[in-house]
């Protein structure tokens, strides 16, 4: 057996590139990552692989800092040399977030300190520097390394390859490898299989989206040619393919037409609410890869006493906020719940019209199952009984776990449920609208072929493996 981990999306952001303020407060509440906090969760993730006597290797899937600036990134770099100092392995690539493009490509990030009053630009790398800088942590250990990209192979075991793919690309409209990354690429694959290896890739940018939606929306954000990777995987008998980016919690399976197949194995990002980590457990006999997930339970120096991580982060962006918020409606406070979802909502609209904002966020908040369930009431089979029970239960609270399941993976409502049948039938009667009026809008949201309920229902539950947080897949 070999054991090893797995991270992605770390954000990393020093505690020397920020001081107390509404610009890094106003930062971390517009994003999905506990910013500030991301050296303390780094740590209790590291300490929980530390903790397992069985593992020697950590992989990191890029996105290492928050915007590529220098003092971020030597940070970081001393977290993982502290690692390797106490004999463990650790493998990085980098993403778009690891470096400031100077316009010398179409990466948008830019390194900046913020301050008490606003921001100020300090030094960053650009993409040509990360190479160098992370040669300890994979690249020095590698028989074999693209310089152009900086994806690098090695052997884990006899009997397995890891190939690191680095897919920085133009930094936005093809993150994925260039022609002569494919041709390296490819002969690595040849290599492994000619030496009888199994082998294994891990790459930021997803290669089968989460959900098609997501792919049809927002196409720049897979990896570039993922469908000829796809391809290229099934053609060379690649099984799994380690991603991150989407911050999703999320297992796929791809398969062509001959019947040929591997897996897109994503993870979230540390410092989500979600956030979990990997843990890969090879057995060279039989020639599987066992694949589950843990997360940190309390962050020290930050969590307080009783405090889980996941309730710490959850509060302080995204969709928390709203969630946090809702109870300030309820005691009709006004201006706490402006404050509350400062960074969510726009709050100078919710300011300059604060009593259209307050009687319609007002009578949102009141609405209970019974409203969808009436809407979709021909379409979703619900008996009078289970009708009738759902008059007292809120409808955002369902909504938000919806939400929230949509990055934590294996979502809440099954098909046997009263929410997933209330949900789906009000989506199955815009379906319906849909075949008659052929609306342009709704039709350019949805993939070819597919329906509002096809989007919505691998949101609902885990129709994809059944379980994404565990795993066990025959290379």
């Amino acid at each position: 057996m070999y054991t090893f981990y797995l991270l992605t999306d770390p954000h990393f952001l020093s505690h020397d590139s920020w001081v107390e303020g509404a610009p890094v407060n106003g930062r971390e509440r517009g994003d999905q990552i506990a910013l500030k906090a991301t050296p303390e969760i780094f740590d209790a993730f590291c300490e929980k692989f530390l903790e397992d006597p069985d593992a020697d290797t950590l992989l990191i899937t890029g996105d290492l800092v928050n915007a590529g600036a220098v003092t971020d990134h030597e940070d970081f770099r001393r977290r993982l040399q502290k690692l390797a100092d106490a004999g463990k392995k650790v493998f990085v690539t980098t993403a778009t977030h690891d470096y400031s493009s100077r316009g010398r490509d179409e990466n948008i990030f830019s390194a900046v300190k913020y301050k008490e009053d606003g921001t100020e630009e300090v030094p960053a790398l650009y993409k040509t520097d990360l190479l160098d800088f992370y040669r300890d942590f994979g690249p020095k250990q590698a028989d074999s390394v693209h310089e152009e990209s900086g994806s690098y192979a090695l052997d884990l075991t006899d009997g397995l390859r890891l190939v690191m793919i680095n897919d920085n690309g133009n930094g936005r409209s093809h993150c994925g490898l260039f022609e002569d990354g494919v041709k390296w690429l490819t002969d690595e694959l040849d290599k492994a299989n000619a030496a009888g290896k199994k082998t294994i890739l891990a790459v930021h940018h997803p290669v089968i989206p989460p959900w098609d939606v997501y792919a049809h929306l927002v196409e720049f954000e897979m990896y570039g040619g993922y469908r000829e990777l796809s391809q290229l995987m099934c053609e060379k008998g690649a099984r799994v393919i380690l991603t991150g980016h989407t911050h999703v919690q999320n297992i796929r399976k791809y398969e062509d037409e001959q019947g040929r197949y591997f897996y897109d194995v994503s993870t979230t990002a540390m410092g989500t609410p979600e956030g979990k980590m990997r843990k890969l457990v090879f057995d060279e006999e039989k020639k599987t890869l066992a694949i589950t997930s843990l997360a940190i339970d309390a962050i020290p120096g930050v969590t307080k006493k009783g405090q889980s991580a996941r309730d710490y982060i959850y509060g302080l962006n995204f969709i928390g906020l709203l969630d946090k918020s809702l109870p300030y409606l309820n005691k009709k406070d006004w201006p706490k719940f402006v404050d509350g979802t400062r960074g969510l909502l726009p709050t100078d609209k919710l300011e300059a019209h604060p009593f259209l904002w307050r009687k319609g966020l007002e009578k949102l908040n009141n609405l209970t199952l019974r409203f969808p369930a009436k809407l979709g009431k021909k379409y979703n089979g619900l008996r009078k009984e289970e009708r009738k029970a759902l008059k007292d239960r809120p409808l955002l609270p369902e909504v938000i776990r919806v939400v929230r399941s949509v990055f934590a993976g294996n979502g809440p409502f099954g098909p046997d449920t009263v929410e997933y049948k209330v949900f789906t039938g009000v989506t199955k009667r815009v379906d319906r609208l849909q075949e008659k009026l052929r609306i342009k809008k709704l039709a350019d949201l949805l993939p070819p072929g597919q329906t509002l309920t096809d989007l919505l229902e691998p949101m609902l539950y885990n129709n994809r493996t059944g379980d994404d947080d565990n795993i066990v897949i025959e290379l």
